[in-house]
Formats: C-alpha cells, sequence, structure tokens
C-alpha cells in the first residue's frame, strides 16, 4: 500500500468551525476556539499521522471583508496558505444554508486548480434531509469537489472526512515525526490559551483590540513547574478595567483557567502571572503585528 503525505488548508467564512475541526482530526488542541468570529489570528499547523498517512493541517483565519491591518493580514494569511496546500479544505456552516460569503468563496476555490473537499459542518444542528439544497448549489459552484456532510462537535462522520482528504494527497514519506501534532512553539500556544480565556471571559464586551504577549516563559524542572509572565494588550484605557474587573476578580478567573489549559498543554505545574497594559493602536502597528506573527 502506498503512503500519502500532504498539507491541507482549512478555509471558510469566520465562526463556521474551522478551528474545532482542526482540533477533532488532529486529535489534540492546537487551535483556540470561542464562540467569536474571527478568534484565529494566524496560520495554525496541526499534524495527523496515521499509518498509511500524514496530513499537514492549516487552520486560517476567517476569510471576511477587512478593514483593519490586522483584519487585512488575516485574511491575506488565509488565501497564502492555499498556495502551499496539496487540498483546499473549505468549510461551510451546514445549518446556515449557502450564503454569499461561502459562494465568493467557492467561486475563488473553482480558480485553484488542486482538489476541494467540502465539509458541510455542524451536521448536529440540522436534519440531513434539508442538507439537500445545499449539496445541489454546492455541486453547481464546485463541481470537482468532493462534498462531505459532518459534525466537529460530535465527530460525526470525522473518519469519512479525514479519508476522502487522505485520498487526495500526493504519495510520499511523512513530512514531520510521527510524534508531533503541531509545529507552533509552547511560548506561542501558551500566549494562545491565555488570549481564549480573556474572550470567553469578556465576551462581547471588548472588541477584537486584544493580544497577548508572553513576557516570560522558563522551565525550572527542579522545581517542576513552568513560570509563564504574560501581558494582556488592549487597545482602550477603558478596555483595561473590564479585562481586570472588579478587585480584579475576572483577570484572576482569566489566569485560573488559563493555567489549568497550560498545565494540561504542558504536562507539568505552571505558575502563571497575567498583566494588562493599554497599548493605542496596537492592531495598526505592523511592527507589533509582525511579532504576534500577523
Amino acid at each position: 500500500m502506498s503512503h500519502r503525505a500532504g498539507t491541507a488548508v482549512i478555509v471558510g467564512r469566520p465562526n463556521v468551525g474551522k478551528s474545532t475541526l482542526l482540533n477533532a482530526l488532529v486529535g489534540q488542541k492546537v487551535a483556540i476556539v470561542t464562540p467569536r468570529p474571527q478568534t484565529t489570528r494566524t496560520r495554525v499547523v496541526g499534524i495527523r499521522t496515521l499509518p498509511d498517512a500524514q496530513v499537514v493541517f492549516l487552520d486560517t483565519p476567517g476569510i471576511h471583508p477587512a478593514r483593519s491591518l490586522l483584519n487585512r493580514r488575516m485574511v491575506e494569511l488565509a488565501r497564502s496558505a492555499l498556495a502551499d496546500a496539496d487540498v483546499a479544505v473549505l468549510v461551510v456552516d451546514a445549518g446556515a444554508g449557502i450564503t454569499h460569503g461561502d459562494r465568493a468563496l467557492a467561486e475563488e476555490l473553482a480558480g485553484h486548480g488542486g482538489p476541494v473537499v467540502v465539509v458541510l459542518n455542524k451536521l448536529d444542528r440540522i436534519v440531513k434531509s434539508k442538507l439537500l439544497p445545499s449539496m445541489a448549489e454546492l455541486g453547481r459552484l464546485l463541481p470537482e469537489a468532493e462534498l462531505v456532510p459532518g459534525s466537529a462537535k460530535t465527530g460525526a462522520e470525522l473518519e469519512t472526512v479525514l479519508g476522502v482528504i487522505v485520498k487526495h494527497l500526493p504519495e510520499g514519506p511523512n513530512l514531520y515525526p510521527d510524534d508531533e501534532f503541531t509545529t507552533e512553539t509552547e511560548r506561542h500556544l501558551v500566549a494562545e490559551l491565555v488570549r481564549e480565556q480573556v474572550f470567553l471571559a469578556t465576551r462581547e464586551e471588548i472588541p477584537y483590540g486584544v493580544a497577548v504577549v508572553v513576557d516570560e516563559f522558563t522551565e525550572k524542572p527542579e522545581r517542576r513547574v513552568t513560570v509563564v509572565k504574560a501581558t494582556v494588550l488592549v487597545d482602550r484605557e477603558n478596555h483595561k478595567p473590564i479585562v481586570i474587573g472588579a478587585g480584579g476578580e475576572r483577570l484572576k478567573a482569566i489566569g485560573t483557567k488559563a493555567r489549568e489549559e497550560i498545565e494540561a498543554l504542558l504536562g507539568t505545574k505552571v505558575f502563571l502571572e497575567l498583566f494588562v497594559r493599554v497599548e493605542p493602536g496596537w492592531s495598526e502597528s505592523p511592527r507589533r503585528l509582525a511579532e504576534l506573527g500577523l
């Protein structure tokens, strides 16, 4: 039996479940997930190694009309990732039907030149019979693509999704060692886990002007602990007290939940200290965006 290995880029509108799908297909949490659209800001790599194949997944920010420099950089990252991929995986929200944004992406992928797999995600939210109109429209837009309904949340049909993707990969040896599941650094993953908890804690109170910078990441094996100090950047003065909360309670809760996630990732005890700093206009600063991987 031949061995296959290659890259599959996951694209789609914001909030269709791309990051949840990535985590489910990889079998490890490599991308943060919140109910808020545009949570993913950078290209996230997740690796799934099988007996006869290795898939290198590239999760990307949602493609959307972009105004700020931050959002423009996010969309540019998503589109540039397509050039690196052997397979394009378009994710649509099955429950929402085919939107204008889905159609625009499908038309873009029709000229991609490589194989396309369409995952009709959130199957758990819709009766299968109601999928037919969406599948018919996608079939017209992408006649060469394979359409696979599934649910990243419940895992339904994900083995089928994985099998279809693998089928389109080129033959070749593994691109990464068998035991790797991401190329992201621990420092980057820690920053993302803190940002995830900030998003979950503040919900709609703060727009997207939040970033996290890890100032210190020190492993202390003699104490079996990793010391992490991180700064939450906000771009407005009135956002700082929202993140901190009354008497510092919200920041404390963010830190507690983030620490639990980081300990699960690193497999060690973690001492986490969080700070909040106002940095007006960080999302329009090329220097700061470059430091954040954008």
